[in-house]
């Protein structure tokens, strides 16, 4: 069995830049930083800064694009991907990035309300179904007492 997955809680680098593919789809590219701390055998701080590069697709792109910005906290999921392609001048280029899977927005939400804001669910490629006002009205909820005595545990 293979497994193709990472995992990246950092800030971004860049505000994110949006494009939109030949098909329409949109594409949003956006750089990562994450930051290890250790003290070295003198007990002196250490820090070694490392940049990811992410891109995302379709409506992630568009969440992405849209709330996030330098500087922001972000939570990736996603799997690890090289492409290459012939430079102008001849050689050949390669770029290992992120392709987004899921991803969460750091302490302060998408808006930046504070980090009291409690947005903490993630965000999927598969776009959630959300039901008309009109149905959520009419939902009808059983009524029944349940007894604490009744739970097994």
């Amino acid at each position: 069995m293979y497994l193709n997955k990472a995992f990246v809680y950092g800030n971004l680098t860049r505000d994110p830049e949006v494009r939109a593919l030949p098909t329409g789809a949109q594409v949003t590219s956006f750089a990562v930083a994450t930051t290890r701390s250790w003290k070295n055998k003198d007990g002196q701080k250490q820090e070694d800064t490392q940049y990811h590069n992410c891109v995302a697709f379709g409506p992630l792109a568009k969440i992405i694009g849209q709330y996030l910005k330098k500087g922001r906290g972000i939570f990736v999921e996603g799997r690890i991907q090289t492409r290459s392609w012939d430079a102008q001048d001849g050689t050949k280029k390669y770029r290992t990035e992120i392709v987004v899977e899921n991803f969460q927005f750091g302490p302060g939400g998408p808006a930046g309300s504070g980090p009291a804001s409690g947005n903490s669910a993630p965000v999927t490629a598969e776009a959630p179904q959300s039901a008309p006002a009109e149905q959520l009205d009419t939902i009808q909820y059983p009524e029944e007492d349940i007894n604490p005595d009744d739970i097994p545990f």
